[in-house]
């Protein structure tokens, strides 16, 4: 319904935000080179190596050996580095350059990078532990965008972002209006929803992280809740 295409939010720490920027390259070259872009005979065999399944992952089940590639729990990290499709890789990839780069402005490069991964892997358990004998690999980024979304919308509410809506229509919308209500839809979707391909349970688990995360990763003297705007 919504894509963010810019918010204006200055960085204010970093020079460039150069680890949100090589988290985008790199799930882009492995949506092209380890997925084929989604034309590759070798891309199934790639989500159930590199993706989440939570039965390998709880040692209920074991991958057949050619797919066994990384440890078992490798897999709570990998699979957000996976992508279905060009659509799904587009969308994750507009959140995160849209508020990617001012959580890591707000945490600095390194702790970024820790707290991406930690919000991931948040996600991935979330889904694991919902149906910890289900066969279905999960895969995408959006547990660790999620978490990125939590964090900026407690450091940043009232920053305005201009998103289309509805694939025609150009909106500035304040991320509390945004993103509170894109946080809304992931529980109304968890509640409602009778499967389907999206672990919307995931992106809750993200979220959770991304929440509780941002309060101790956040330099000294950066606030929350743009309490220094008027």
């Amino acid at each position: 319904m919504f894509l963010p295409l810019h918010d204006h939010n200055q960085l204010e720490h970093v020079p460039r935000p150069y680890v949100n920027l090589a988290l985008i390259a790199a799930n882009v070259l492995v949506y092209v080179f380890v997925l084929g872009a989604g034309f590759s005979d070798a891309a199934n065999a790639a989500v159930y190596s590199y993706g989440l399944i939570p039965s390998v992952f709880f040692d209920v089940r074991e991958l057949a050996p050619h797919l066994e590639v990384l440890p078992d729990w490798a897999g709570v990290v990998t699979y957000a580095f996976l992508h279905g499709d060009f659509m799904h890789l587009l969308g994750n990839m507009l959140f995160l350059w849209v508020f990617g780069d001012n959580v890591e402005d707000a945490m600095g490069h390194f702790r970024y990078l820790v707290f991406y991964l930690l919000c991931a892997a948040a996600g991935g358990y979330a889904y694991a532990i919902l149906d910890p004998s289900s066969d279905v690999p999960l895969i995408g980024a959006s547990g660790a965008v999620s978490g990125i979304v939590a964090a900026y919308l407690m450091l940043h509410p009232k920053v305005r972002i201009w998103v289309i809506a509805f694939g025609r229509i150009p909106l500035r919308l304040s991320a509390m209006w945004l993103l509170g209500a894109w946080v809304i839809y992931q529980f109304v979707q968890l509640l409602t929803s009778s499967g389907g391909q999206v672990a919307w349970i995931a992106h809750i688990g993200g979220m959770a992280a991304g929440a509780f995360l941002i309060i101790f990763f956040r330099r000294k003297g950066v606030v929350l809740f743009d309490r220094d705007l008027r």
